[in-house]
């Protein structure tokens, strides 16, 4: 199955963004959302930030992951 993580923006340079989730970062492609501005929260697929989401929709979505295990806690800080 595949699946759309929300993942927050970090860094901006020119169509590529750095993206982190707790403690974890990741390039991704940012020429679906060229409006897309460092702070934001993304849903990303296959490593293209496919839409803009809101903070607290991102939140409810990382804790769902969290409750089936996809997101292991260890990994914040």
């Amino acid at each position: 199955m595949c699946l759309a993580v929300p993942l927050q923006i970090i860094s901006i340079n020119d169509d590529m963004a750095k993206a982190g989730l707790v403690g974890l970062v990741k390039e991704i492609s940012l020429a679906l959302l060229p409006e897309v501005t460092v702070g934001d929260w993304v849903l990303v697929h296959a490593g293209f930030a496919i839409h803009r989401i809101e903070e607290t929709d991102a939140e409810e979505t990382l804790n769902l992951l969290r409750e089936l295990g996809e997101v292991n806690e260890s990994n914040h800080g």
